[in-house]
């Protein structure tokens, strides 16, 4: 079964899309997408408003896994080939610190980058909107605002009025 289509609105101007996406947001829309060609201010904020991002989280368990496994593997090594070196024990812990704290730093940053590659669905070469043929202006000096069809509110027109009252150009319907 495929998803509704979504809506997706073009703006000429910052502050009217500004205004939208608070529109649409104060309606009760929750998912949605915008497009701008340069950051505007609290658009951001706007959209992603109560979501917390469970990329922390996953770096501090890649952390905590990849600096327990730098130190497993540092004790294994030492007692399966021991070497006596200076009269020191063989689990001499000062010595294996400095490979547990890198190997727990650039396992944390892997584990972010690769988290939120995920998070963010990339790499996407197609998706709906590309197909569009104005969206190329995203990138130059169009907003877009995309309204998604498995929004729990995108039912009927009201959508798609809400989207004109709020001063969209255009509004199409795009299969997400």
């Amino acid at each position: 079964m495929t998803a509704p289509p979504g809506l997706l609105a073009e703006f000429a101007a910052p502050e009217v899309f500004a205004a939208a996406v608070r529109r649409a947001r104060s309606a009760g829309y929750t998912r949605l997408e915008a497009y701008m060609p340069f950051a505007v201010e609290g658009v951001a904020d706007e959209i992603v408003r109560g979501r917390r991002s469970p990329i922390a989280a996953a770096m501090l368990v890649g952390g905590i896994m990849s600096g327990l496994s730098a130190y497993g593997m540092e004790y294994y090594a030492t007692h399966i080939y021991p070497l006596n070196v200076g009269g020191r024990p063989l689990h001499s812990w000062p010595a294996f610190v400095p490979i547990t704290f890198e190997l727990t730093v650039l396992g944390s940053a892997l584990t972010g980058v690769f988290a939120l590659l995920w998070l963010a669905g990339f790499p996407r070469l197609e998706h709906a909107v590309f197909s569009d043929a104005r969206f190329d202006r995203a990138s130059q000096d169009r907003f877009f605002l995309c309204i998604r069809g498995d929004d729990p509110l995108r039912a009927g027109a009201a959508a798609r009025d809400l989207l004109l009252a709020a001063g969209a150009e255009s509004v199409e319907e795009v299969a997400l």
